[in-house]
C-alpha cells in the first residue's frame, strides 16, 4: 500500500522537533524545491530506494546557500559526500589515494617550483556540461581575484600562474619552493574544490553566489531542500556513468539520498528502530540503547569497544590564544593540569576514547611513527611551576587507569599491552590540581573563601566552552567533561551551546572551543604538513576577521621555522618527514595551544533493513562514516535488501 505524508503534517513533524522527514513505509511530498522554496514540489521516495542519514554538523544555518568556498557551510549534507568529486581523496579506512577528477598522481619540478596534474577524461557536470583543465584554471584564478573566499589567501601566497597545457593538463608555477601545494586538492572532510567555469563566470561578484542549485562531478545531483535546514535530498544523476565514483567503481545503489538533522540521540535512536534512518552517529551510551533493543542494527566492530577507531582525527580542547588569558601558556597547562583524564574519558566517552599526549591520533602509523619515538622526550618534558620548580607533566600510567576503569563497568576485554596500547594509547598527563594552582598563582591568581578561582583584578574567573548543538558530538562531549573538570577545581566554567559556533569559532569570537586542538593528519602516511601547516603565522588573522588557518590563532617563529623546512622537503622522504614532524609535535607540546584528548571515535549503527554490505571493521573496503567526502565510494557497494 502506497502513502503519502502532506506538507501540513511534515510541517508539524518538524515543529515538534524530529528533525524532517519520517519515512517509514511511506512515499511523501517534498515540502520544498530548488526553484521555489515555498511551495510544494511532487516527488516520491520510495523508502526502498532511499538512503537516510544524518547532517553530522546539525541543522543548515544557510539552507538556500551552497556556496561553499565562502565562509562556512554544512558541506555534509550532501555537497562533499555525495554531489562533488575533488582531485584526489584520502581513505583512512584502507590508506589509499583515490583520483577523483585527476588522472593520477602530480609531477613536480626538481626544485617544488612547478608542477602539473593530469585530468580524468569523460567526465561531466550533474548539469551534462564537460569537466576540463578550464575549470581548475578558472577555479584557481578566481578564487585569487576574490579577497570574500576562503582559500584566498593560500594561492596569493603560492601561486604565480597556472595555465591549461590541454585540456586536461593543468600546470602551475610556484612563487616559492611547496612539495605539498597539490594537498591543498587533497580532500580529507575539507579541501580545494573546483567551480563549474561556465555557472560561476557569469556572476559579477562569484563571492555573493548562492550556487543555488549545486552542480558538481559527483554522482549525485540536488533534488530539493527544507528552507529551515532539516534535511537535503539528492538524487541519482542519469548520466551517473560521467562521474569518477561511476567511471571507477559502477552505478551508486540508492536513487535518492536523504541528510536529515536530528534534534538529539534518542531521536535517531528512535528513528533507527522504526527503520527511519539507515545510519546513526551516536554517543557511547547511546550506541548500547541502540544495540539492546534492535534486532536489525550493527555496530562497526561487532564486539567491545564497538566503536569506529581509525578515524584520523584527534579531538579535545581549543583554547582563543588571542584573547587574554589563554594567550598566557601558564593558564593553558593550569587548566590542563586540572583535568582528572579518567573522569574525562568516562564522562565524554565511557572510557572508550584511545588517549594522545600529542596533537595526533593514536592512530594508524601515528604510534608507530612518532607517538613512541618521543615516551623519552614526553617523560623528560618539564614545565616551569613558579619559584624555580619544575614539573614534569607526562603520565606513562594514565591508559591502565583507564582500562581499571573501564573494566570495573563490566567491559570484557584482553588483559594485554598491545591491546591496551590500541585501546587506551600509550600516555597522558597527570592530574596534578597541585601545580595548576601554582602556575595560576605565578600569574596573579587568587582563591576566595569558598575556593573559587579569582582573576589578578579580583574577579570571578569565568571560561565559557564554545560547542555545536549537537550534544553527542565529540566537540560537546569535550566540553561537557571539561567543563565538570574545571567546576571540581574552582572555576566558573559553562557550555555555550549554539548553531552558529563554526562562524563563531572562526572569527575568534569564544574563550574555549570543542574545535579539534590541532588540524587533522592526513591519514595516510606519515606526513605531518597538514597539521602543522595551520599554524602557519602567515595565516593568522586579527580577531573579528576569518581566520585562515587554525580557529586558534596561534603560532610561534619555531613552528614557522619548521614548517617551511617541511615544505621543502620530499613528501616521499619519509625518514626526514618524520624527523622534522617530530619537531613540530614537541613545539605544540611546548606550547599546547589546544589539549589533545582522544582519538575521534564514532558509534555508528547501521540498519540492515533496507542496505547491507556496510564497511564494518570486518570488511573495511572503505571509511565508513556518511558524512566524509569519499562516502560517495561506498555508494555502489551497498546492497539492497528491497525491503523485505
Amino acid at each position: 500500500m502506497s502513502h503519502e505524508i502532506s506538507r501540513r503534517d511534515l510541517m508539524k513533524l518538524l515543529a515538534a522537533g524530529t528533525g524532517g522527514f519520517v519515512l517509514g513505509p511511506w512515499t511523501f511530498m517534498s515540502a520544498s524545491s530548488v526553484e521555489a522554496q515555498d511551495a510544494a514540489l511532487p516527488g516520491t521516495f520510495p523508502r526502498e530506494q532511499t538512503f537516510i542519514a544524518r547532517i553530522l554538523t546539525g541543522r543548515v544555518g544557510t539552507p538556500d546557500n551552497f556556496n561553499q568556498w565562502v565562509g562556512w557551510k554544512w558541506q555534509d549534507r550532501g555537497m562533499q559526500n555525495l554531489a562533488d568529486e575533488p582531485l584526489w581523496s584520502v581513505d583512512f579506512a584502507t590508506g589509499d589515494i583515490i583520483n577523483g577528477v585527476a588522472a593520477g598522481d602530480p609531477t613536480y619540478s626538481e626544485d617544488f617550483t612547478s608542477l602539473t596534474i593530469p585530468l580524468r577524461e569523460g567526465v561531466a557536470w550533474s548539469d551534462g556540461e564537460p569537466f576540463s583543465a578550464a575549470d581548475v584554471v578558472y577555479t584557481v584564478e578566481t578564487l585569487m581575484a576574490f579577497e570574500g573566499f576562503n582559500a584566498h589567501t593560500f594561492f596569493v601566497d603560492n601561486v604565480e600562474s597556472v595555465s591549461a597545457l590541454d585540456d586536461y593538463t593543468v600546470e602551475f608555477q610556484l612563487k616559492q619552493a611547496n612539495s605539498r601545494f597539490h594537498t591543498t586538492f587533497l580532500d580529507r572532510w575539507g579541501c580545494t574544490r573546483i567551480f563549474p567555469k561556465h555557472i560561476f563566470e557569469q556572476q559579477e561578484d562569484p563571492t555573493l553566489f548562492t550556487f543555488n542549485p549545486y552542480v558538481g562531478c559527483g554522482p549525485y545531483k540536488l533534488h530539493s531542500f527544507d528552507p529551515q535546514g532539516s534535511w537535503t535530498a539528492w538524487e541519482k544523476r542519469e548520466d551517473w556513468d560521467k562521474s569518477p565514483t561511476g567511471i571507477m567503481y559502477g552505478e551508486p545503489q540508492p536513487q535518492f539520498i536523504i541528510y536529515q538533522y536530528f534534534a538529539d540521540e534518542g531521536a535517531q535512536i528512535l528513528a533507527q528502530l522504526t527503520h527511519q534512518l539507515d545510519v546513526a552517529e551516536l554517543s557511547a551510551d547511546g550506541l548500547k540503547a541502540l544495540l539492546a533493543q534492535a534486532s536489525t542494527s550493527r555496530a562497526y566492530q561487532p564486539t567491545f569497544p564497538f566503536v569506529v577507531n581509525n578515524d584520523p582525527a584527534i579531538t579535545g580542547i581549543t583554547f582563543n590564544t588571542a584573547r587574554a588569558p589563554f594567550d598566557n601558556v601558564d593558564i593553558r597547562w593550569a587548566l590542563l593540569l586540572a583535568i582528572d583524564i579518567v573522569e574525562y574519558t568516562s564522562i565524554a566517552v565511557d572510557s572508550s576514547g584511545t588517549l594522545s599526549p600529542v596533537h595526533i591520533p593514536h592512530l594508524g602509523p601515528y604510534p608507530r611513527d612518532y607517538i613512541a619515538p618521543m615516551q623519552d622526550w614526553l617523560s623528560e618534558f618539564t614545565i616551569d611551576v613558579g619559584d624555580g620548580e619544575t614539573f614534569a607533566p607526562y603520565d606513562s600510567e594514565a591508559p591502565q587507569r583507564v582500562a581499571d576503569l573501564a573494566r570495573s563497568r563490566g567491559y570484557i576485554f584482553p588483559d594485554d599491552d598491545e591491546f591496551r596500547a590500541k585501546s587506551f594509547g600509550l600516555g597522558w598527563y597527570k592530574f596534578a590540581p597541585d601545580m595548576a594552582e601554582k602556575l595560576l598563582v605565578k600569574n596573579g591568581y587568587s582563591r576566595d573563601g569558598d575556593g573559587n578561582w579569582l582573576t589578578p583584578d579580583g574577579e570571578r574567573w569565568k571560561v565559557v566552552f564554545l560547542t555545536p548543538n549537537v550534544l553527542s558530538n565529540h566537540g560537546a562531549r569535550n566540553a561537557a567533561a571539561a567543563v565538570q573538570q574545571w567546576k571540581k577545581f574552582g572555576i566558573d566554567a559553562e557550555m555555550f551551546v549554539t548553531e552558529s559556533q563554526a562562524d563563531l569559532a572562526a572569527v575568534g569570537d569564544f574563550d574555549v572551543s570543542g574545535d579539534w586542538p590541532a588540524y587533522e593528519p592526513w591519514g595516510a602516511g606519515p606526513d605531518m604538513y597538514r597539521t602543522l601547516d595551520r599554524w602557519n603565522s602567515s595565516y593568522v588573522k586579527p580577531v573579528g576577521d576569518r581566520t585562515q588557518g587554525h580557529v586558534g590563532r596561534w603560532s610561534s617563529p619555531e613552528m614557522d621555522d619548521i614548517i617551511a623546512r617541511l615544505r621543502e622537503t620530499d613528501p616521499f622522504d619519509t625518514e626526514a618527514v618524520i624527523a622534522i614532524g617530530t619537531e613540530g609535535l614537541k613545539e605544540a607540546v611546548k606550547n599546547m595551544p589546544g589539549i589533545p584528548t582522544y582519538g575521534y571515535i564514532g558509534f555508528v549503527g547501521w540498519d540492515e533493513t533496507y542496505w547491507t554490505n556496510w564497511p564494518g571493521s570486518e570488511n573495511a573496503y572503505n571509511q565508513p562514516y556518511t558524512h566524509w567526502p569519499n562516502f560517495k565510494y561506498t555508494t555502489p557497494f551497498l546492497q539492497s535488501t528491497g525491503g523485505s
